[in-house]
């Protein structure tokens, strides 16, 4: 079992990642759920997979309260959602003691961990991550939320896990859209991080596309060492962790313009890289070259590269909503002369935004 620490001092805690750990998952989540209350917290795909294996592991270590299944998919990221989850953990007679498991994706980690958060004020939790996008991105950091009609995230909590456990081996029942998906945000951590490992990425498109083991581990440990370092040095995104939001400014607006059903998370973050390169070619900070060389690689992992049928001036009104602005200036993260670096930027023209998001609808 490899092991990554988040370093935050009192908040600390470590990714574990290994294959085939739900079978060895007992000792690990005794740890923190030893004689507690523990309640899973997961989607209707999900449970029909993996709770039954989850529940067996919580009832030898710990008091197993029950389970809340809610209804897969984005569009049930919601307020209604996280009422009947309330609901369900009172039912159980979950007490500031308690422990919640997030297992799913990152829907599930997002409602479970802001349900953590705010019932009596905060409880533990724990994200057993499902799918490649929690596993490398949403089941590490604390960012917690759900969505509103008016836009992605609007209303959340920073709120640590007390550990995540990551099981590569859960990826052979993922669905292929899904899977890609995930690979939006592992493209991500090269643009914004680390060149040799986008470099990686292009020479490993057989490996990845034959889910070689070692190839999955390597993605997925990478990924999390970029995303505790940076998480570990700005815990809040006071600053330097909002690079972790490339593509996704662009991204988040195209959810909410195609209401959160058209477009799975990954797949509008790539093309908010896209048009966020664009923005970068546009502005002079890049050469067309980047953009070219993510474009291909998008390509490469079967990954959408446009938003059609979408309206820009919406996309542009739904940015302006977005959570990421500050003083009515919109932040944006652009690549930073090559692949590896990005910068952060607010107040740019809307019309020369409107020429970056047009390229890619």
């Amino acid at each position: 079992m490899k092991k990554i620490r988040v370093n935050l001092g009192k908040r600390s805690y470590d990714i574990n990642i290994a294959s085939g750990m739900f079978e060895g998952l007992t000792e690990e989540v005794s740890k923190i759920t030893d004689k507690k209350k523990t309640f899973i917290i997961t989607d209707s795909n999900v449970n029909k997979l993996y709770s039954n294996t989850i529940e067996e592991v919580l009832r030898k270590k710990s008091v197993y309260a029950g389970k809340y299944a809610f209804h897969a998919g984005e569009k049930h990221k919601n307020l209604a959602t996280i009422e009947a989850g309330y609901h369900a953990i009172v039912k159980s007679e979950l007490d500031r003691g308690s422990v919640i498991a997030a297992l799913g994706g990152g829907v599930c980690g997002d409602l479970a961990g802001f349900i953590a958060a705010t019932y009596m004020r905060g409880i533990k939790f724990v994200q057993i991550p499902t799918t490649l996008l929690a596993m490398v991105d949403s089941s590490v950091g604390g960012k917690t939320g759900v969505d509103l009609n008016e836009g992605k995230n609007l209303i959340g909590a920073f709120w640590q896990p007390a550990a995540v456990f990551v099981d590569t081996k859960v990826l052979e029942t993922l669905p292929g859209r899904e899977l890609l998906c995930g690979f939006a945000e592992v493209v991500k951590y090269g643009m914004i991080s680390d060149e040799k490992f986008f470099e990686y990425l292009e020479n490993n498109i057989d490996g990845i596309k034959q889910k070689k083991c070692e190839v999955y581990e390597y993605i997925i440990g990478k990924c999390c060492s970029i995303k505790a370092d940076i998480v570990s040095q700005d815990e809040r995104e006071n600053s330097s962790r909002a690079i972790l939001n490339f593509g996704h400014t662009f991204g988040h607006a195209i959810e909410t313009v195609s209401s959160y059903s058209k477009y799975r998370h990954g797949e509008a973050v790539a093309i908010g890289m896209l048009m966020a390169c664009e923005l970068g070619v546009i502005l002079g900070s890049i050469d067309s070259t980047v953009k070219r060389r993510l474009q291909k690689l998008l390509q490469s992992l079967s990954l959408q590269e446009k938003a059609e049928g979408l309206n820009p001036k919406s996309i542009l009104d739904a940015m302006s909503r977005d959570k990421k602005v500050k003083n009515g200036k919109i932040n944006f993260i652009i690549p930073d002369t090559k692949i590896g670096q990005v910068k952060i930027l607010n107040g740019v023209d809307n019309n020369l935004l409107l020429r970056a998001i047009e390229t890619q609808l």
